[in-house]
């Protein structure tokens, strides 16, 4: 799977076309895209993201977010 497959295949899900949450390995991420090249789709599609420990979060909403902890 090339970079362009990948990234098509995360923001094609029900989650991401319904406003919802997607999640993804680091590991998974870095082996067929770069984090920079993640971020700049996020940013592109106007989402938000934050990195856990071990997996990004992306939060398939425009609208603003508060994080309360």
């Amino acid at each position: 799977m090339n970079k362009d497959e990948f990234l098509d295949r995360l923001f094609s899900t029900k989650s991401a076309n319904s406003g919802g949450i997607i999640r993804r390995k680091i590991s998974e991420v870095d082996k067929y895209v770069s984090r920079q090249n993640l971020v700049e789709e996020v940013e592109a599609r106007g989402f938000h993201m934050i990195a856990t420990w071990d997996q990004y979060v992306i939060f398939c909403c425009s609208k603003s977010c508060i994080f309360l902890i």
